[in-house]
C-alpha cells in the first residue's frame, strides 16, 4: 500500500493551480452566477456577442485553453509503434467503443427525461482525453512515452471521427434502438464545423509550435522552458470559459440547483467502471505496471475543453448541454486525483516491486 510519505508527494508533485482545480471550477461558477445576478443585463449582453450559435467570448477562452494542451502533444510518437500493438489496440477499443457506448448507457439510465443533460454527457464520453491525463499517468509513475503516444493517436482520431461519432450516438443509434429523443436531433456537419474550429485550429498551431519550437531551440527548451510558460493558460482559458457560461446560464442554475448533482452522479460512474475495466484490461493482457497505468488513464480522462466546445458550438451557451459539459471537470479532476492513490494501491497488490515510488518534484 502507498504510504503517507508517497501519497504526499503525489499531491506536492501537481502544481497550485492543478492541485486546486475543483476549487478553483467552484469559485469560478461563483463568480459567473454573481456577475449574472449583480450586473443588470449583463448575460443578455454576452450572449448578444455571438456568431450563430457560438459566443464569441467563450471562443476566445475555448481556443486559449485548447491550446497549450495540444502544443504539449508528443506528435512524433505516433511513428513508434513497435512492440505497442496490445496497448494501442486496448486503447482503441476502450477509448472509442467502450467509453462511448458506456456514457451512452448511463445518460439514458440516469438522464432520459432531461434531455439537454443526456446529450452533454454523451458529448463528454465522444471527447476522449488529450491533456491532463499526462499529469495523472506521470502521478500515477506510468509510462510517458506511452501516454504520450495515445494522447497523439486520440488528438487526430477525433479529427476524424467525433463528428461521426456524435451523429452515430446522439441521432442514429437512440433512432435504431426505438428510443424516444423528444424530437431532439444534431446533424453530423454542426458536430464536424465545431470540432474543426476548436480542434482542428489548435491542433495545426499546437503541432507547428512544437516543430518549429523544437527545430530552432531543441528539445529539452521547448520541455522545460516553453511549456511551463504556456501551459497554465489552459487552466486559465477553462476558467474564463466557466466564468463567461455561469453567468450566461445564471438563472437556469439557480431555478434548479439539483442539476448539477443529477449530472454528477453518472459521470461518476464512468470515471470508476472504465479506470478499473481499463486496469483489469491491462493486467490481463501482461502490459506491466507503467503500460497499465497509461491505459487506464487514458480510458478513464475525458477532454472536457472539446466537449465544452462542441456543446457551446452545437447548441449555444445557455444550453442545458454546455452546463453538462461544464460539471466534467469539477466531477472528474477530484476523482482522477483519487485513482492515482488506487493504482498506486493496485500496482503494488497486482506488480509488486514493479511499482516505483512516486518520483520527487
Amino acid at each position: 500500500m502507498s504510504t503517507p510519505a508517497a501519497a504526499d508527494a503525489v499531491v506536492g508533485r501537481l502544481s497550485t493551480l492543478d492541485r486546486w482545480l475543483p476549487l478553483w471550477i467552484v469559485l469560478a461558477m461563483a463568480a459567473g452566477l454573481a456577475l449574472g445576478a449583480l450586473v443588470p443585463g449583463f448575460d443578455d449582453a454576452l450572449d448578444a456577442l455571438r456568431i450563430g450559435t457560438v459566443s464569441l467570448p467563450i471562443a476566445l477562452g475555448l481556443l486559449l485553453m485548447m491550446y497549450p494542451v495540444l502544443a504539449k502533444v508528443r506528435y512524433e510518437e505516433l511513428g513508434r509503434l513497435t512492440g505497442e500493438r496490445r496497448m494501442l489496440w486496448a486503447s482503441l477499443i476502450l477509448n472509442w467503443i467502450v467509453g462511448p457506448l458506456l456514457m451512452f448507457a448511463l445518460a439514458w439510465i440516469f438522464l432520459a427525461d432531461h434531455p439537454e443533460f443526456r446529450t452533454g454527457l454523451i458529448i463528454v464520453g465522444l471527447a476522449r482525453c488529450i491533456a491532463m491525463v499526462l499529469i495523472w499517468s506521470d502521478l500515477a509513475c506510468g509510462d510517458s512515452e506511452a501516454t504520450a503516444l495515445l494522447v497523439a493517436i486520440n488528438s487526430l482520431f477525433q479529427i476524424v471521427a467525433y463528428s461521426l461519432l456524435g451523429w452515430f450516438y446522439l441521432t442514429a443509434l437512440p433512432d435504431l434502438l426505438g428510443l424516444d429523443t423528444q424530437g431532439f436531433e444534431v446533424s453530423m456537419w454542426e458536430v464536424a464545423r465545431t470540432v474543426l474550429i476548436f480542434l482542428g485550429i489548435p491542433l495545426v498551431a499546437g503541432y507547428l509550435t512544437r516543430r518549429i519550437g523544437i527545430a530552432r531551440r531543441g528539445e529539452p527548451w521547448y520541455r522545460e522552458e516553453f511549456l511551463p510558460r504556456i501551459g497554465p493558460f489552459a487552466l486559465y482559458g477553462l476558467l474564463f470559459t466557466i466564468v463567461m457560461l455561469f453567468a450566461i446560464q445564471g438563472d437556469a442554475i439557480t431555478s434548479n440547483p439539483l442539476d448539477v448533482a443529477l449530472i454528477a452522479v453518472p459521470l461518476l460512474i464512468y470515471f470508476l467502471v472504465m479506470f478499473f475495466v481499463a486496469f483489469g484490461a491491462g493486467h490481463a493482457l501482461g502490459l506491466g505496471y507503467a503500460k497499465t497505468v497509461s491505459l487506464s488513464f487514458t480510458a478513464a480522462s475525458n477532454n472536457f475543453e472539446l466537449a465544452i466546445a462542441v456543446a457551446v458550438g452545437v447548441f449555444g451557451a445557455t444550453s442545458g448541454q454546455a452546463l453538462a459539459g461544464v460539471v466534467g471537470p469539477l466531477i472528474e479532476v477530484p476523482v482522477l486525483v483519487g485513482l492515482v492513490y488506487v493504482a498506486l494501491w493496485l500496482g503494488r497488490r497486482w506488480f509488486g516491486d514493479v511499482v516505483a515510488s512516486p518520483r520527487p518534484a
